[in-house]
């Protein structure tokens, strides 16, 4: 396997969170693991890749500014729309389409707030309550697991 797609899944793993990515190509196969949230993602080569080379060092994982603010403080108070399944989160309905809904934006039950892709299926997420949205939480393109909070109504 090319060392810039495990680099690229690395970063993928650090970026969206997810505790465990497995990928085979062929005969190849590497697992990254996230151990915990401060430590680096490890890369696990199973036994069927045993002749694989070492993996790079794991970048380390980026931190948000402030003053020890945890991720978690950075959050708006509210109500917080969770992914219902694992996917690939889009704002608007196609490429260079004006998003759904931007952050201060007014929103009614019913409303859909974003698109989550899931297996070549484009799944529209509705808003389960009126409200304003006081955060989106993920980026345009990530990928998203089940529960995962995206949104949060005030």
């Amino acid at each position: 396997m090319d060392i810039r797609k495990v680099k690229k899944l690395i970063e993928l793993v650090e970026e969206s969170g997810i505790a465990e990515l497995e990928i085979q190509e062929g005969e190849e196969s590497v697992r990254i693991r996230r151990v915990s949230d401060t430590a680096p993602a490890q890369l696990i080569y199973p036994a069927a890749a045993a002749g694989a080379p070492p993996a790079p060092p794991a970048p380390a994982t980026p931190h948000i500014a402030g003053a020890g603010a945890s991720a978690e403080e950075l959050v708006p108070e509210g109500h917080a729309i969770k992914s219902p399944m694992v996917g690939t989160f889009y704002r608007a309905p196609s490429p260079g389409a004006k998003p759904f809904v931007e952050v201060g934006a007014h929103v009614s039950e019913g409303e859909t707030l974003c698109i989550i892709e899931a297996m070549k299926m484009l799944n529209q997420i509705e808003c389960d309550r009126a409200g304003v949205v006081a955060a989106i939480l993920v980026e345009n393109g990530q990928p998203v697991e089940f529960g995962q909070p995206i949104f949060v109504i005030e």
